[in-house]
């Protein structure tokens, strides 16, 4: 299990977020291990060695794929759903939802059991790793993977569902279930490695935003948002009201007002409503 709560020295700290920052700064991103730097903030046990652990594991399973099947994407689908699905137990239940593991590679790898975006990164590396032309696919609510080529010949696979085909009939309820909306081409585009990764961030911290218990995974998983080189700016007023709300009132004022300094040029009334959060804040310590 995570253990998210237990104390971890600084310089252990600064260098996997280094290590982190460098990784989503490279010419071709490391999904893997990207995914398995975020399992560390959560489980700082895991350590080098059981980063390298979950690496070998993935080369491990890529291993028991036949080797350059024939029938093309299906057959690519079909066997990576009778290794991952069948043999070895890949998939996902609601109950995967509430679990903080559920969001880390190394405990998915373990358990398998996961959401479907880090079940879709499982089948994405150990594809990747035989030499399947594999992508994901960052469908509203419910990440799946594809096969082939996503402009011509392809298919969609749930790893969630243990590989269940998934028709572009499928796809579209999805979409609806997740949206109310419809299904468009661009959702149906290879997704970029950092944008996955942004989002397993995500939902973490979406996970931890409903548990205020556990604050301090909100914040770590908005710190490694934060090291990505493309991020949503409101996530810098995000960590700031969290430092608040988590009694780091002078820290959390000083983010404040730096944020505010951000956005002035465009919102000069919502910098002005920032400020007025951040003297709130200083208040806080009278």
């Amino acid at each position: 299990m995570a253990k998210e709560s237990e104390p971890e020295a600084d310089g252990a700290r600064a260098a996997r977020r280094r290590q982190f920052a460098e990784a989503a700064r490279a010419e071709k991103p490391d999904l893997a291990l990207l995914c398995l730097l975020i399992a560390a903030e959560a489980d700082p046990e895991l350590g080098e060695a059981g980063i390298d652990e979950a690496q070998i594991e993935l080369d491990r399973l890529a291993g028991m794929l036949p080797y350059a099947p024939t029938g093309g994407p299906g057959a690519w689908a079909r066997n990576l759903a009778e290794l991952l699905g069948t043999r070895c137990g890949f998939g996902g239940s609601p109950a995967d939802y509430q679990r903080l593991e559920s969001s880390l590679l190394h405990e998915v790898l373990r358990r398998r059991r996961g959401l479907p975006i880090l079940l879709s990164v499982v089948w994405l590396e150990v594809a990747r790793r035989a030499g399947a032309p594999v992508y994901g696919v960052a469908l509203p609510g419910h990440f799946i993977a594809g096969f082939g080529d996503p402009y011509g010949a392809h298919v969609l696979v749930d790893p969630f569902a243990g590989g269940r085909l998934v028709g572009e009939e499928d796809a579209a309820l999805l979409v609806r279930g997740a949206t109310g909306g419809a299904l468009t081409e661009r959702m149906l585009t290879p997704a970029d490695p950092l944008e996955t990764v942004l989002r397993i961030l995500n939902n973490i911290r979406a996970w931890a935003q409903a548990r205020p218990e556990h604050s301090a995974v909100q914040l770590w998983a908005l710190d490694l948002s934060l090291l990505l080189p493309s991020h949503p700016a409101r996530l810098r007023h995000e960590r700031a009201q969290l430092l608040v709300q988590r009694g780091e009132f002078t820290a959390g004022a000083a983010e404040l007002e730096e944020y505010a300094r951000v956005v002035e040029a465009v919102e000069p009334a919502g910098a002005t409503a920032i400020r007025r959060q951040a003297a709130a804040a200083r208040a806080m310590l009278n």
